[in-house]
């Protein structure tokens, strides 16, 4: 690598070479002055003996001018502004909604026209989910990418994705983008010449003419989907050679110990970081770095490139935040917000998916134990990131938190996991059950599955609807809403999934569709009938219930900032084991958060309001917009079944 004292003659030629000009490009020569030496000591950790490691750290940073170049006048002053807010993405005005453009609106010409739903809701920060090229009944969902930098017809063209981008800004609004960092589709030109026999892209790959290395590999990599893509390695006959195929056999794992990997993915990061996305979602990057011996999963040399990108991204493109899909266990997830040195240096968010899990957990059962065992990893997140809060996404609901959680609560793992299984699936023995799920990826030799269904549907609604019990129906309302307020108070960035803010069940025609049959998630990714959402505008049916009740918890979410993610929450003690609660303050000001998880009504103590010397007299609570008494500790406050209420203490 370059000798320190030769890097600065290096970034001179390459100014000189672009065009650089020391007065009216000083801000971003500054910027890049300031993270040099970083940048080029984490390329320098992954790539220093490699033989192009320097010829490749020069092109990288030509990337970086180019793309600063690149970037529009209007992305660059939105960058001014969120720089002069601090850390923009922690504000409590923030509400955010996933969705797949053609199942709620179609495409994007037309997505347009949708915004006024998402304002009227209160969204305002869009992730659309993946939108670029991938073929069809090889699309993972498009997670299987064919061309980074095209949209796939279905959905428009790159010209109407920048015009929406362009709308939603205009509005105030936030855009969040997906980019697959450790696959593409083997129909991506890069798989296809590699196929041709070209050496130089079957590098891009892992590639072997030979049995013996996969062999090496799979004796410690588990299987991401055994049933529908059992083993790591695929066969291809044009090369005559296994290809890793971690997730499905038709999307190859890039090869990231090839320094021309990392430039080339790198430019497609900041390519996006120039369509004005807001944040980027790095998908699956747990899995980028592969080392014989290991699990080839959370390697020290993910979070390396990781840290790298960040660097670079805050050079290049600096508006644009980070979010690391690690979807793992909780001690593993803090790791990606950074570690040493690098805290808050490497993704700007990472989803919660322990809570939201966690979250099921105490639906199902009706208690907290396990939830609270899990808090003192969660709390350690640092100040300057954010989680993404949700009660459910496009994904499965894994229980991905650990064994020891549920010993704490006095429960056995192997039967705590299986009555949730059972419990929230169709093939489950709870059949008093009122969820209809399915389970997810079985695996027959660890037992371990996931959990299929939309939030109504799993809350109870689709079989309260079947049966026309209008109390199931009422109860299972109160419960969609008690768990949306739960991701909405907790703290982060709350992300709806489209269809549950009008109480969307499970859609089933995924079962006639080829491409999409053996993958029941598609049970819960619905498409929408806006004639069914017209719904929401008539009082008393199911649709307007969900949604004004959604409304308004969005509503006093940003009526008060202290829902900002300050890393201002507390647990309280658990008074009632079936009664979760925490507390936000900032300055002076502070706010109870309280949840009844169980079927019957709950009793808590008056004392949980005293316990840390902040006793009031009087309680508002902003959900019920009525006053509660505080009473002596041999009373109670009364939680009706699946109630919540949100209390700010009245002076």
């Amino acid at each position: 690598m370059y000798p320190e004292s030769l890097l600065a003659q290096l970034f001179q030629e390459i100014f000189l070479e672009k065009g650089i000009d020391e007065k009216k490009d000083r801000n971003f020569i500054q910027t890049l002055n300031e993270h040099l030496p970083k940048i080029h000591r984490l390329y320098g950790e992954i790539y220093a003996a490699h033989p192009e490691g320097e010829s490749q750290f020069k092109s990288l940073v030509k990337v970086l001018v180019e793309a600063y170049q690149s970037r529009e006048k209007g992305l660059r002053k939105r960058d001014e502004e969120k720089a002069k807010t601090g850390t923009w993405f922690l504000s409590n005005q923030l509400a955010g909604m996933s969705l797949y453009v053609d199942r709620f609106a179609g495409n994007l010409k037309t997505m347009p026209s949708k915004l006024p739903h998402l304002e009227e809701l209160g969204v305002n920060f869009l992730h659309l989910m993946p939108v670029f090229e991938s073929p069809q009944g090889e699309s993972d969902g498009g997670y299987a990418v064919s061309d980074f930098r095209k949209v796939d017809p279905r959905f428009g063209t790159l010209e109407e994705l920048i015009s929406l981008r362009k709308k939603m800004h205009s509005k105030g609004m936030y855009l969040m983008l997906d980019i697959v960092l450790n696959h593409t589709s083997h129909h991506h030109e890069w798989a296809q010449k590699a196929k041709g026999g070209d050496s130089y892209y079957q590098d891009f790959f892992y590639a072997y003419g030979h049995r013996s290395i996969p062999d090496e590999f799979e004796r410690d990599m588990p299987e991401i989907f055994p049933e529908s893509a059992p083993g790591n390695f695929t066969w291809n006959e044009e090369m005559g050679k296994w290809v890793m195929t971690v997730f499905h056999r038709y999307q190859w794992d890039l090869n990231y110990t090839n320094p021309h990997v990392f430039r080339a993915m790198l430019e497609n990061v900041l390519f996006y970081g120039n369509l004005g996305v807001d944040l980027l979602r790095i998908d699956a990057p747990a899995f980028i770095w592969k080392q014989l011996g290991t699990s080839c999963q959370n390697l020290p040399q993910a979070h390396t490139l990781l840290r790298l990108i960040k660097q670079c991204v805050q050079v290049a493109t600096p508006g644009m935040a980070i979010l690391g899909e690690a979807i793992v266990a909780p001690k593993e997830i803090m790791k990606y917000f950074g570690t040493g040195e690098f805290i808050a240096q490497e993704c700007d968010f990472a989803y919660n998916a322990t809570q939201m899990a966690l979250q099921w957990d105490m639906l199902a059962s009706g208690e907290t134990q396990v939830m609270l065992a899990a808090q003192h990893q969660i709390l350690q997140k640092p100040y300057g990131t954010s989680w993404i809060t949700y009660t459910r996404c496009h994904d499965d609901i894994g229980l991905g938190y650990d064994d020891y959680m549920i010993a704490q609560a006095g429960k056995d793992p192997y039967v705590h996991r299986k009555f949730l299984k059972d419990y929230f699936s169709f093939s489950g023995d709870q059949w008093m059950s009122p969820a209809r799920g399915a389970l997810f990826s079985s695996n027959p030799k660890t037992g371990d599955a996931r959990i299929s269904g939309t939030l109504a549907s799993l809350c109870g609604l689709e079989k309260a609807l079947i049966e026309g019990n209008e109390p199931a129906i009422d109860q299972s309302i109160q419960k969609i809403l008690m768990m949306q307020a739960h991701s909405i108070f907790l703290g982060g960035l709350p992300m709806l999934f489209y269809g549950d803010e009008v109480g969307y069940t499970n859609d089933y025609s995924y079962q006639n569709d080829p491409g999409k049959s053996y993958d029941n998630r598609w049970m819960h990714r619905p498409v929408i009938d806006w004639e069914k959402v017209s719904r929401k505008n008539e009082n008393g049916t199911v649709e307007n219930r969900i949604f004004s009740g959604t409304k308004r918890l969005l509503q006093i979410r940003k009526s008060h900032e202290l829902f900002s993610d300050l890393s201002n929450i507390s647990w309280m003690s658990p008074h009632n084991i079936h009664v979760a609660g925490f507390v936000r303050r900032m300055g002076n000001a502070r706010m109870y958060c309280l949840f009844n998880f169980s079927d019957k009504a709950a009793y808590l103590t008056w004392y949980a309001f005293r316990e840390l010397g902040e006793g009031s007299a009087r309680l508002w609570d902003h959900w019920t917009e009525s006053e509660v008494e505080v009473g002596p500790d041999h009373e109670y406050l009364i939680l009706e079944p699946y109630g919540f209420r949100v209390l700010e203490p009245k002076a």
